[in-house]
């Protein structure tokens, strides 16, 4: 079996955990994107940064948030 690629992320997606915070949440808000992903509990707001691989072994799933339609450029 090859190489799994990169869990593909955005700013603003939430992801749901396979644990909860000790807030009882399992839903994480994306805030940074990198080699470390930061993210922002959806409850309480608490903030961590989290190397890649790492999440990529505790999350349950992505769910997207719809992109804005872009701005069509009038000519």
């Amino acid at each position: 079996m090859g190489p799994v690629p990169p869990l593909e992320l955005r700013l603003g997606d939430v992801l749901v955990m396979k644990k909860p915070h000790p807030c009882g949440s399992l839903r994480w808000s994306v805030v940074r994107l990198g080699a470390d992903i930061g993210l922002e509990c959806e409850t309480c707001k608490r903030r961590v940064l989290m190397p890649r691989p790492y999440l990529e072994r505790r999350v349950k799933q992505v769910v997207r948030v719809p992109e804005p339609p872009a701005a069509e450029a009038e000519a």
